[in-house]
């Protein structure tokens, strides 16, 4: 925007640019708004139908609603263009002086917040940028509006300063900052839709690859953006060699660790050796990995538990990928009944008590096994396999178990108590072996 240019001039006259609102005019100006508003409303509700884009709240252009993206105050903006252009050459102009600043600081309100939120999800801190960019794109508004703008800027050129061979004037500074900011919102706004659009509608096995190709592309851009935010500042790149320099110096030695640990996270997600979704045990600890981030990876457990295990640990240290070639996880009980028991139908109830569950795999099917001449009874192992272990194991051992027992009761096949075998000595006789349990 430039608001030097004769078509955006505020009036010098405070009291004749009021006066200007009471004349006829304004009324057309005032409809001819109105049109524009009710146009941009109607096409971008066409385009939200014409693209299924009625159920994507995170999307900057469309949002939740017509006017919650970004889209509406563009498109709004667009047409206020067009409209003005189209009266200033029958009305003398007073509504779109102001309408036109207003609409040029919502749209950029509304396309900085909707990238942030898309880019940072609920991060704290992103409701201060939010606040600051509106804050920011209103003064910037009333000064346009005000005619204070270009008074303002003038005067910021003549304040300059010298940084090492360069000289800098606070004009050039703020200008510097909107540029960088701009460019930053839009690297973001480019990052975040490649990473819906690798993310969208991926689970299980191909999320990590593409979740590490997203970061990637995301890194890539952001040091980009922040190459051309710097040189639109005015700093001299050259001399970011010195630091660059000191930065290899700083992560070959102090920060050897947290290197460590990102190229690590970027070798996990490559490699492939441990993804979204898999059961692993890291240092005792067992759990389902939920994300992998550059630095670290996240392990919930099923009692809700979550660690934060560095990365570099998962690629120095044993780790027991419990899903790595197959997602199925192998479960087992052992019930010990009396020996006069028919082995044969005790294996039957077993069976028929796992295969009950929904949740126990047909394919392979459960399998019972007499493992071991116990001191008390026989001892069966049921095993089976379920291929959803992230929604608990536990519950499920329990289920099969209340079954189990429920079915040995019912055909009166005994559960042993633990027997022992007592000997007694009397005095004068010799030993004498008596039996109890």
């Amino acid at each position: 925007m430039n608001p030097s240019s004769a078509s955006l001039r505020p009036v010098d006259d405070l009291s004749a640019w009021l006066s200007s609102f009471l004349q006829p005019a304004a009324l057309a100006e005032l409809a001819a708004l109105a049109a524009v508003a009710l146009l941009a409303c109607s096409l971008v509700a066409g385009l939200r139908r014409a693209l299924s884009m009625q159920n994507a709240p995170q999307s900057v252009l469309f949002g939740r609603r017509i006017v919650d993206g970004a889209l509406f105050p563009i498109v709004l903006l667009v047409l206020g263009f067009v409209a003005r252009g189209l009266l200033m050459n029958f009305v003398p102009l007073a509504v779109f002086h102001v309408a036109i600043p207003v609409l040029v600081s919502l749209a950029v309100i509304r396309l900085g917040v909707k990238v942030l939120q898309a880019a940072f999800d609920d991060s704290p801190w992103v409701k201060v940028l939010e606040r600051t960019i509106s804050w920011a794109a209103w003064l910037g508004m009333v000064l346009w509006v005000s005619g204070l703008l270009p008074v303002m800027l003038a005067e910021a050129e003549d304040i300059r300063w010298k940084v090492g061979a360069t000289t800098l004037s606070l004009r050039t500074l703020i200008e510097g900052i909107v540029t960088a900011s701009a460019v930053l919102i839009i690297t973001l706004w480019i990052s975040s839709a490649i990473e819906a659009r690798l993310l969208r509608n991926v689970v299980g096995r191909d999320r990590s690859l593409r979740q590490a190709v997203s970061n990637a592309t995301r890194a890539l851009l952001l040091f980009v953006g922040l190459i051309v935010a710097l040189s639109a500042v005015g700093i001299d790149l050259t001399a970011l060699s010195v630091l660059g320099g000191a930065v290899g110096v700083g992560i070959g030695l102090g920060l050897q660790k947290l290197a460590s640990n990102y190229v690590s996270g970027f070798v996990i997600l490559a490699e492939r050796s441990m993804r979204i979704g898999d059961n692993v045990r890291v240092d005792n600890f067992e759990g389902r990995i939920t994300d992998i981030n550059a630095r670290y990876t996240l392990i919930r457990n099923l009692s809700g538990r979550e660690s934060i295990v560095p990365n570099e640990m998962l690629i120095t240290n044993r780790v027991e990928n419990l899903s790595l070639a197959d997602p199925n996880v192998w479960q087992s009980t052992v019930v010990s009944v009396g020996y006069d028991s028919d082995v044969d139908l005790v294996s039957r109830l077993l069976l028929d008590a796992a295969t009950a569950q929904p949740r126990v795999l047909k394919s392979p099917g459960p399998s019972v096994a007499l493992s071991n001449f116990g001191a008390d009874g026989l001892e069966f192992t049921l095993g089976y396999w379920i291929g959803d272990p992230e929604n608990g194991q536990l519950a499920l051992r329990s289920a099969i178990n209340m079954a189990i027992l429920s079915s040995l009761r019912a055909n009166g096949i005994e559960i042993p108590f633990p027997q022992r075998v007592v000997h007694v000595l009397r005095e004068g006789d010799g030993a004498v072996a008596a039996s109890g349990s």
